[in-house]
């Protein structure tokens, strides 16, 4: 049953033979198309099949055919006609015609349907003659198009103009339709342009002097979303980055990787066989002879001032009493050149006449069972003692102690705090201050070659996904010099994309980043700052993992005697200085762990 506010026309009809009898068949009411009736939220389709009863009538299922009004309203689509198709048996040419059923005849009989009366739809018009031809009319509007707004000598009154002003800005075309209409001699824009908003992508400040209000900017670097407004940018009205994802699921484990480049050299376990934190060497551990040696039975001759054995270390000469004649004179004895066999003093003869030892006789150390003076602090040779009859720690080899975590041991040569005694910080993460130069105290007590400087980066994912940061770092000695630089640097590794690196620090970008220094610096004894320096970039490009500080300020800046605080930095930097002053630097800062490294 169709809804009751679709507009209806009943039909009927009776067929009999030209003898009365009832005929049979069927007669089939088709639309041409699916009906929809949107107010009612009903779709009709499919042809409407009529059968004939015992008496030849017309029915649907026992009931009377009933069927939308061609011009039911708010029907879809409008304007159509029903095509009737007879198919009765005994009758040699059935027919097929359209009918018209409007609603101003809610009943109606096929009988009283001709399809050859003119009102209905199969009535073919005659075309009539030609008729004259009509006045000339006045001039239409013109429409014109152009690139540039109308010129004012353009048209006339009444005239239309279509501008399509087309801009290219960040790889995208863009056009914009504006109408304008004459009147009175003059033209006059009809409401405002109209163009679709753009997207633009770029990864730096954008200039919006091209852009239209409406249109939409990514910024690739930050992921920050700017929509145009009247008079530029405005500011950020969304992100595309969304809130870190739940850890994955561990992935199949992957074919082994090739070899890794050799790591860094082995520390030190043992000297002259000695395995021990505090190792202390006598002399007989290098070869030497012990100090309490000299002038001991058993041991060795001192020397005097005059570089000489002293009388007492001498062993008594032969013989025991008094001489009683001297080449067999006696008393007050005088001997004469020839009472010993020897020439006059005006006639001389060689050492080799006289078969006596000349006056000089040099021997080498070895000659005498002694060491050699250039064998003190020489390779292969002995330790020499210092001032306070210690070794020279420069003579000592690299010592460590046994079974416990080194920098060397982790391929540093030297680090400003050993980050696994850092309390990781709940909070959220440290980002590098744009221009903030930071400085880490790293204590050197052996002479270090050093060609990296080294950051600890918490989230870093490299100069290929973050172009626009820039960076220095450098090394100053405890007298605020600048000793090593890395000059300006725009490529810099991610974090933590070593391999075997665990997914947690590699997908993150966790760990060491090297900056290469210029050139290799040597490093003595002392006392030294690590420097790091993001100069241009994104406030958030870098985050740093840190010593967490709570306090006015830092916990490392704990000493007594020369100040030197370990934790501290500068503002408003754009390069490394030549020169530092720790007293005119901030120490309410979170430290960055930074180390120094030999690659």
């Amino acid at each position: 049953m169709l809804p009751e506010n679709i507009s209806t026309v009943t039909i009927t009809g009776r067929y009999l033979a030209p003898n009365g009898r009832p005929l049979t068949g069927s007669v089939t009411f088709r639309a041409p198309a699916v009906l929809t009736f949107p107010d009612s939220d009903v779709i009709l389709g499919g042809p409407v099949v009529a059968t004939l009863n015992a008496s030849g009538q017309l029915e649907v299922d026992g009931g009377p055919v009933v069927l939308p009004a061609t011009d039911a309203p708010g029907m879809d689509p409008a304007g159509w006609s029903y095509i009737v198709t007879e198919q009765l048996a005994g009758v040699p040419s059935n027919r097929s015609y359209n009918i018209l059923l409007p609603a101003e005849f809610p009943k109606v009989d096929l009988a009283d349907i001709a399809p050859t009366d003119p009102s209905k739809p199969n009535y073919i018009p005659v075309e009539g003659p030609k008729g004259d031809t009509g006045a000339t009319g006045a001039p239409g509007s013109r429409i014109y198009t152009g690139t540039d707004a109308p010129a004012a000598a353009l048209g006339v009154d009444g005239d239309l103009y279509v501008r399509y002003e087309t801009s290219a800005f960040l790889g995208v075309t863009s056009t914009t339709v504006s109408t304008w209409q004459k009147a009175a001699g003059a033209w006059t824009q009809l409401g405002t342009d109209v163009r679709g908003a753009a997207w633009y992508v770029n990864n730096t400040s954008t200039p919006s002097s091209t852009t239209k209000p409406g249109d939409l900017l990514l910024r690739t670097d930050t992921g920050d979303i700017w929509q145009r407004g009247a008079t530029g940018w405005g500011s950020v009205v969304g992100n595309i980055k969304g809130p870190k994802g739940d850890q994955g699921v561990a992935g199949v484990k992957g074919d082994q990787g090739a070899p890794g480049t050799p790591g860094a050299p082995g520390v030190v376990q043992s000297v002259n066989g000695k395995s021990q934190a505090a190792v202390v060497l006598a002399a007989a551990d290098v070869g030497a002879i012990p100090s309490t040696a000299a002038g001991a039975a058993g041991g060795v001759a001192q020397l005097d001032a005059t570089g000489k054995v002293p009388a007492a270390q001498l062993p008594a000469m032969s013989g025991g009493g008094a001489v009683t004649s001297v080449n067999t004179k006696t008393g007050d004895v005088v001997l004469a050149a020839g009472d010993v066999g020897a020439a006059t003093a005006s006639h001389t003869h060689t050492a080799a006449d006289v078969g006596a030892a000349p006056a000089s006789h040099t021997h080498t150390a070895a000659e005498v069972g002694a060491l050699a003076t250039t064998a003190r602090g020489a390779a292969n040779g002995v330790a020499s003692l210092d001032a306070s009859s210690k070794i020279p720690i420069a003579q000592l080899p690299a010592a460590a102690g046994r079974n416990m975590w080194t920098p060397q041991a982790l391929g540093f040569a030297a680090w400003s705090v050993d980050p696994a005694h850092v309390a990781n910080p709940t909070g959220t993460p440290k980002a590098a201050v744009l221009q903030r130069l930071y400085l880490s105290g790293i204590n050197i007590t052996e002479s270090t070659q050093v060609n990296r400087v080294v950051i600890f980066a918490r989230g870093w994912a490299g100069s290929t996904a973050v172009p626009a940061a820039r960076f220095y770092a450098g090394i100053y000695n405890e007298a605020g010099n600048r000793v090593a630089t890395s000059g300006l640097v725009s490529s810099l590794p991610a974090a933590g994309q070593i391999t075997g690196t665990a997914p947690g620090a590699n997908d993150n970008h966790i760990g060491a980043v090297p900056i290469t220094l210029t050139a290799t610096a040597t490093l003595a004894p002392g006392r030294y700052w690590a420097a790091f320096l993001m100069s241009a970039g994104a406030a958030t490009d870098f985050y740093y993992m840190h010593v967490q500080n709570e306090s006015p300020s830092a916990p490392a800046n704990f000493f007594m005697g020369t100040a030197f605080q370990r934790a501290w930095c500068l503002a408003s930097q754009t390069s490394l200085p030549a020169t530092i002053n720790q007293a005119a630097g901030e120490v309410g800062l979170d430290p960055a762990i930074m180390a120094l490294a030999m690659v």
